[in-house]
């Protein structure tokens, strides 16, 4: 039975990547992992499918719910797709890596799904590309993950950026301070996440706290900006653990002026991201112009432990469709997508035309033969709505050829032997031909 064009669609929340966005997807990817690479990182290849319960033990309740679950046939267990990907790196170097010397520096790029609801309109599908740096417990190697996500942005050609750092351990040292627990916490959590001081009020109106406390939480939704928020807090709080991470805060900035990137931070000591997960430092780095997150990361002590390996980590990921919308406009990834030339043969001879592909070929051009039989004009309009730069005429006399720039039509005659130069391209790109 044939499906109507209605009935032939994707499901909420996925979608097709077509040439042009592909090619920029693989572009980023690829200089997100040269990066990585420069900086010792070796990559891993992570399994589509996991058993459910062995990917549970790495993840909160967040990521559990947002899980796509499923019985195996085969061994009667419930399996699971990643929604994340250091839940799997955690259990990698907990068994097949943990023999190995530590640190372990490992890099990844994988699509993850997660279960959204249908009103938000939000991607089930992640693209995520990151690293994991696992036993070193150390600022330096915090300070390592900020400046190689700052290093990333600036290699794809970002300037107006900013990494916003928080400190888990600063607020749960102010919620333990507190005694609050149960649904009072979680709703003290969610206001100071929001930046809403006056839903905090109310709360402390509803659940007395000591005066000592009502200082410490009545602050969370204000120690966002610059230095001087360290400051504020050192001022403020008096609970150790809190006071603890802004020591570790301190010794992380500290390096971070050594690498000369003090310029694009920010600092959150309210950001309540991630605290049934991170153990530490934690950052997000957000574009100018546009509201998500482009990367996310920070320290999670505790995770690889749930895998019977007990390592300090930290890490981060960047969001490629978010990071895309960001960059697409860059001219750089304009012609990411193009070929360089497409092939029309004017003769009934393929033998020479074929010859010519395989040496554009070799020296490193994309090249395509125009198999089918059409006449120039409509290989030319072929080759504009393809994003081919070039279309290389070759007939029957095999000493000139032509080649039409496909975005305005120009013709340039070719002589035999500049189809082996490496600068055919440029000539012709350079070249203002004749109509």
């Amino acid at each position: 039975m044939l499906l109507s064009p209605s009935e032939i669609a994707l499901p909420r929340g996925v979608s097709d990547l077509l040439p042009e966005a592909a090619a920029k997807i693989g572009f980023i990817e690829d200089r997100l992992l040269r990066v990585f690479e420069l900086w010792g990182f070796r990559r891993v290849i992570t399994p589509r499918l996991e058993y459910e319960d062995v990917l549970a033990s790495g993840m909160g309740d967040e990521l559990k719910g947002k899980t796509y679950r499923f019985d195996d046939r085969q061994s009667g267990r419930l399996l699971a797709l990643p929604p994340d990907v250091t839940p799997q790196i955690a259990r990698i170097a907990a068994t097949r890596m943990a023999v190995l010397p530590l640190p372990h520096r490992i890099s990844y790029s994988e699509r993850v799904l997660r279960q959204t609801e249908i009103q938000a309109g939000r991607s089930r599908e992640i693209f995520q590309t990151g690293v994991e740096l696992i036993g070193l417990d150390s600022p330096e190697a915090d300070a390592e993950m900020i400046v190689m996500a700052i290093e990333a942005m600036q290699g794809l050609g970002l300037d107006k950026f900013t990494i916003d750092l928080g400190q888990v351990e600063f607020c749960q040292g102010v919620f333990q301070a507190s005694g609050l627990s149960g649904d009072p916490l979680q709703q003290m959590r969610e206001a100071v996440s929001r930046k809403d001081s006056s839903a905090v009020a109310s709360l402390l109106k509803v659940h007395p706290v000591s005066p000592e406390s009502v200082s410490e939480l009545s602050a969370l939704p204000r120690l966002f900006g610059g230095r001087e928020v360290l400051k504020a807090a050192q001022k403020i709080v008096t609970n150790s653990r809190s006071l603890a991470a802004l020591e570790n805060m301190q010794q992380v900035l500290e390096i971070l002026d050594i690498h000369g990137v003090a310029d694009f931070l920010s600092i959150d000591l309210g950001e309540t991201r991630g605290l049934d997960y991170h153990s530490g430092i934690t950052f997000e780095g957000f574009v100018a112009g546009f509201g998500e997150p482009v990367c996310s990361g920070g320290r999670y002590d505790n995770l690889i432990g749930r895998y019977g390996f007990d390592a300090p980590s930290t890490g981060f990921t960047f969001n490629l469709l978010n990071l895309l919308q960001t960059v697409e406009r860059r001219p750089e990834l304009q012609g990411c997508a193009a070929t360089d030339f497409l092939l029309f043969n004017t003769g009934h001879d393929r033998r020479n035309v074929l010859q010519v592909g395989r040496q554009l070929r070799s020296l490193g051009y994309t090249t395509a033969r125009d198999i089918i039989r059409r006449n120039d004009a409509q290989s030319l309009e072929y080759a504009k709505k393809m994003n081919i730069r070039c279309m290389l005429v070759i007939g029957d006399d095999k000493e000139l050829y032509q080649a039409v720039r496909s975005h305005d039509g120009c013709t340039i005659p070719i002589e035999k032997d500049m189809i082996a130069q490496p600068g055919l391209m440029n000539y012709i790109e350079e070249s203002q031909g004749e109509n």
